[in-house]
């Protein structure tokens, strides 16, 4: 798969503290080079290739929050 920047949406991110942990988590999946959670809306901008919506999902539940599709 070629590189390529996905857009997610997270149900639970109310601070920085939230967005910093679904950052921190999603940034450690491989083939990702670069996340941007956003906490206003809601959104996670995730970039680079090798990497599914199921790796995104796992690692945000890991965060403590759920992604919807």
């Amino acid at each position: 798969m070629a590189a390529a920047t996905k857009n997610y949406t997270v149900e639970g991110m109310t601070c920085g503290h939230c967005k910093a942990s679904v950052e921190e988590e999603v940034g450690e999946i491989a083939g990702v080079t670069s996340v941007e959670a956003t906490v206003d809306d809601g959104r996670v901008a995730v970039s680079g290739d090798n990497f599914t919506d199921e790796d995104i999902m796992a690692a945000v539940k890991e965060a403590g929050y759920t992604v919807n599709l």
